[in-house]
């Protein structure tokens, strides 16, 4: 556990000149990222606050608020304010679209942003259609005449965002629109949804959703409802609401879903762990494409060749680097473990974000694939024709290999989750080894 430092030159604030946010840290230590106006101010205020309402909240075990500030990231086109939830099972994402903002281009580059107490009791007040200014940064002759003070806030910061910004990618990745209903279903559904913890299913049922206890083709997870009451804020202005997933069927395990709101000019996004006890940080859907040595040269060579699009095109990037699609995905990946990459389901495409952290601290961030390592480091696995041995400790593991992939281990955590929680430490092992050996041979 580290300890993140928040340096505003001021709180965020609103009053009769607009709403000015406050920065701190990334391309610079106050970076200034927009300044015009927001055509649609109550939509932009209420996707603000939900995502600020998510930073702060714990879903599961609800003890203490939370009270790591959301970030946001310039594009070349919109503004992008994204969060976790303090238990790390919900991540929220604000688009302020190209339609929303009228001024300058949003720079590029990623910071946080102060949301403060008396800032979000302003912003719950605000209504009606005129334009609001927007300012993300401080104003640099303002600054100057502070003699240098600034609004400082500690906060602990374990690592659980980054490796969440990385689990969400590849498993959003994974997701497909499964349905899309009006803003007036959607309040009905929202208002009929239980606020239980217990795993639920959505299935399209003409103009609406319909619940069910269990998994059918096509459907939905949906666990702890009551972590989408979020999205009923905005639902006055909203024009639909579309739910994504990936593949379910007949005895499917609990998934993870998107609930997306749209208006004309903002997209409030909710993206929920498959139950509320568990958290994105640990779900090791990451762990396969970290597990290839290569994948380290391979990010450096990816994260030289993106350019500020909005959108990360993986064609061309496979091109530009003269890579497998496969090997492309696995170093944007591993770039997502720094914070650096993210994916949109709405566009089905990865955007990036400008962090200041590394992917060496990948292995550190997973403790699996620490384990892992440590495991081939020791000359701990003795791979064969179609399973791996594995010593760990006192006990021999064995890993069933199909085409050269792990599939399966005797370990109780593999057979408490099957593969459900990503591979376990000794298939990571395996998985190392066996790369090697094909590399020599190559």
């Amino acid at each position: 556990m580290s300890v993140a430092s928040y340096a505003y030159a001021r709180p965020s604030a609103l009053s009769d000149g607009g709403l000015d946010l406050q920065t701190s840290g990334g391309q610079a230590a106050n970076p200034r990222f927009f300044e015009g106006f927001v055509t649609t101010p109550q939509p932009v205020a209420l996707g603000l606050l939900a995502v600020a309402d998510v930073a702060r909240t714990r879903y599961y075990q609800p003890t203490s608020r939370a009270s790591l500030d959301p970030v946001v990231t310039g594009s070349r086109d919109m503004l992008r304010f994204e969060s976790f939830s303090g238990c790390c099972g919900v991540y929220a994402r604000m688009d302020v679209l190209p339609a929303g903002l009228d001024g300058r281009t949003p720079d590029h580059g990623t910071t946080n942003v102060d949301v403060n107490n008396p800032l979000r009791l302003s912003l719950s007040r605000i209504s009606g259609l005129d334009p609001l200014h927007l300012a993300v940064g401080p104003d640099e002759l303002a600054v100057s005449t502070m003699d240098g003070t600034l609004v400082e806030r500690k906060v602990p910061l374990p690592g659980r965002w980054l490796r969440g910004f990385a689990e969400v990618a590849v498993i959003a990745a994974g997701m497909e629109p499964r349905a899309s209903i009006g803003a007036a279903e959607a309040a009905d559904f929202l208002r009929r949804l239980p606020n239980d913890r217990k795993a639920l299913w959505v299935v399209p049922a003409g103009r609406s959703l319909r619940l069910t206890s269990r998994p059918v083709a096509g459907a939905v997870c949906v666990s702890g409802g009551a972590r989408l009451a979020t999205l009923r804020g905005l639902l006055r202005h909203a024009t639909s609401l579309t739910v994504f997933g990936p593949p379910a069927g007949p005895g499917s395990p609990p998934l993870s879903s998107a609930w997306l709101l749209e208006t004309p000019t903002v997209r409030l996004l909710l993206t929920l762990s498959p139950e509320i006890s568990r958290g994105f940080s640990g779900e090791g859907a990451v762990l396969t494409q970290l597990a290839d040595d290569q994948t380290a040269d391979d990010a450096d060579l990816v994260s030289a060749m993106l350019a500020w699009d909005p959108v990360i095109d993986v064609d061309g990037l496979t091109a530009a680097c003269n890579l497998p699609p496969e090997r492309v995905r696995a170093a944007l990946t591993l770039l997502g473990t720094a914070g650096r990459v993210g994916f949109d389901v709405t566009e089905g495409a990865y955007f990036h974000r400008v962090m200041p952290f590394g992917t060496d601290a990948a292995a550190r961030l997973n403790p699996r694939l620490a384990g892992a390592r440590a495991l081939v480091d020791a000359g701990a696995v003795r791979p064969f024709a179609d399973r791996a041995e594995v010593v760990s400790g006192e006990t021999t593991y064995q890993v069933r290999l199909v085409d050269g992939r792990p599939v399966g281990c005797t370990c109780q955590w593999w057979g408490k989750y099957r593969g459900g929680r990503g591979p376990c430490k000794h298939q990571l092992a395996a998985l190392i080894s066996v790369g090697a050996l094909e590399e020599v041979a190559a």
